[in-house]
């Protein structure tokens, strides 16, 4: 017996003693926590003033990650895909008349070189170039690109030879051309490359129905990823505004096609906190893993209020193209060199730290609420709707309850805009949050858990990842400062582990697909007693479930993204506080 004590405790001291090593790597959460710049156009802001970007793209440049996206006045800069810096920079000359400062950007590497345009239908436009963006020295490259091209995307070949993808409508198809290495010039005329099939792949229609309601849907933001010998190309589609915005693929043999379309989407992200992932860019980080940034949707205040969203992406021993965005806005690992992008066969990614969400619709406390913005808002995982306080005054706080004792390893404060200065348009870089966090294990003993009462950085979406994990019920935060507008919260979230089990696995999982429309079926199970959502994971290979929905208190789902022309696999797995349970068995659906 005194072996076996010794073996458990040695077990145990390994177990924590691990923990805490995983404790210390960096993460990150979606969305990013960046500053936004707010809408720079009045038309956009009438129901309130308030931040916004989309369209991103992200390139590996001498060993830094340069983030650029629409109506900035600038762009970021990062070492490790965690800490952002903000650059100032207006991309727009005299003549160019218009509010858009780089919507939509294309950003190209040529040599030693980085090009940058913004979107536009005019021939006026200059293309920029840089070899030291980080010191914010910029030079015409061309200084009116005489073709012009809304949503553009730029791509230099193994070959040296250059690109230009386009294209930003319901009515005409995406664009290919091949530009003059030095002048950028066409070389010959633009080709039509990929018009939308709704008709067939059901995620592709517009609305938040997959129902082409009151518009034929929009294909847009292309961008080219070579892998080995083939040719990846990347496209937004149906709509900006909703859930179901995701990015397409193309696989092709060569840069201008011809190219095949695949039957799901490369990033799509239609359940959670964060939804949608669309109009976005592949890059390499560091250690040549690959990842994916896109536009993720908010959509309250104006359609085009909007976030940024960064998703591990990879391919398989077939080069078959994937991103995870399962549990896509719960912590994640920063790149690293002992991690290897992987699509793992429980559907994880290796870069998924595995803390889960604590206080999902758990029971909360307010110092006070600002009409129908009530607290439960703030922990309902929808980013659209928001708890807000009366004021901003320092004070205001805002308490969750985790139900029981639990680890808890990170925190994310997402703040809400509500009567924001009718002064924010446009960027702003004197702007800050202050506040302070308290744990407790009982709601009447309180420990300071993080003080930032001096914090000087606009962190509009802050994660905290707690140095060393603590023990608590209860999480509260106080507001000292807000920048503007009141202390309103769109998404408190806890993450790490509930100290409890895991729910049982999913049992009586079907999936009717209808022979009126194969691109629809509708999914029932039973329900899971210990389950807050489920991971419902779809793909048209039974070892290729790519894709996957997450579904909060329901054990029903509609479905409307399938390609009619293929047979679907599927397969599902119950979430809580303390981890996932297994994946049921794969299923075939004709």
């Amino acid at each position: 017996m005194k072996k076996y004590g010794i073996l458990l405790i040695m077990s145990l001291t390994c177990f924590f003693s691990c923990a805490e090593v995983v404790a210390q790597r960096q993460t990150y959460c979606n969305p990013i926590n960046i500053d936004y710049g707010y809408t720079p156009i009045p038309n956009f802001s009438t129901w309130g003033r308030h931040r916004t970007t989309a369209d991103p793209v992200i390139v590996n440049y001498k060993g830094d990650y340069y983030l650029f996206s629409t109506n900035q006045w600038g762009y970021w800069w990062s070492s490790d895909m965690l800490n952002w810096n903000f650059i100032s920079r207006s991309f727009l000359r005299p003549w160019n008349k218009t509010y858009d400062d780089l919507c939509a950007p294309a950003v190209g590497i040529i040599g030693d070189t980085m090009i940058v345009m913004g979107s536009t239908y005019t021939r006026d436009f200059t293309i920029w170039m840089s070899t030291n963006p980080k010191g914010n020295e910029w030079k015409p490259l061309v200084d009116s690109f005489d073709i012009g091209g809304w949503d553009p995307a730029f791509f230099t070949d193994d070959d040296g030879r250059l690109y230009m993808y386009n294209g930003s409508s319901n009515v005409y198809p995406i664009y290919g051309v091949e530009l003059d290495r030095i002048t950028l010039k066409p070389q010959g005329a633009r080709k039509e490359l990929y018009f939308l099939e709704s008709w067939r792949y059901g995620w592709q229609r517009f609305g938040e129905h997959m129902d082409n309601t009151f518009l034929d849907p929009f294909i847009e933001g292309t961008h080219m990823t070579k892998y080995k010998d083939k040719y990846y190309l990347q496209y937004g589609a149906p709509g900006t505004e909703f859930s179901g915005y995701a990015d397409g693929l193309l696989a092709g043999n060569g840069p201008l096609g011809p190219f095949e379309a695949q039957s799901d989407p490369l990033s799509i992200k239609l359940g959670g906190f964060v939804r949608g992932a669309g109009h976005g860019a592949t890059f390499q980080d560091n250690y040549n893993q690959y990842w994916h940034v896109a536009t993720t949707v908010i959509s309250v205040k104006n359609t085009f209020e909007r976030r940024i969203g960064i998703w591990p992406t990879g391919f398989d021993e077939d080069d078959v193209m994937w991103c995870n965005t399962t549990f896509g806005d719960y912590p994640h690992y920063i790149p690293s060199p002992d991690i290897k992008s992987e699509y793992g066969k429980d559907g994880l990614s290796p870069y998924f730290t595995g803390w889960m969400l604590l206080n999902y619709n758990k029971p909360v406390q307010a110092s006070s609420t600002l009409g129908a913005y009530v607290p439960n808002n703030a922990v309902d995982e929808l980013i659209k709707t928001y708890w807000s306080a009366k004021t901003g005054n320092k004070g205001e706080w805002f308490q969750s309850d985790l139900g029981n004792i639990s680890t808890v390893y990170a925190i994310q404060i997402n703040y809400a805009d509500q009567d924001v200065d009718d002064d924010r348009l446009g960027k702003r870089t004197d702007q800050y949050h202050q506040y302070k966090l308290f744990y407790s294990i009982d709601g009447k003993r309180w420990n300071l858990l993080v003080d930032k009462s001096n914090n000087k950085k606009d962190v509009p979406h802050d994660y905290v990842q707690l140095e060393k994990p603590v023990q608590a019920r209860y999480i509260k935060i106080e507001n000292i400062y807000m920048p503007t507008g009141k202390f309103a919260l769109s998404g408190f979230r806890v993450f790490g582990h509930g100290n409890g089990a895991r729910p049982d696995s999913v049992q009586d999982f079907v999936v009717l697909r209808t022979e009126k429309d194969k691109r629809s079926a509708f999914i029932k199970w039973k329900p899971v007693d210990n389950a807050y959502a489920y991971n419902i994971f779809y793909g048209t290979h039974p070892d290729k479930l790519y894709t996957s929905i997450m579904v909060h208190s329901n054990n029903e789902y509609w479905m409307k993204a399938m390609d009619a022309k293929r047979t679907y696999y599927f397969s599902i797995q119950a979430v809580n506080e303390n981890g996932v349970s297994e994946r049921s068995k794969v299923i075939k659906v004709d």
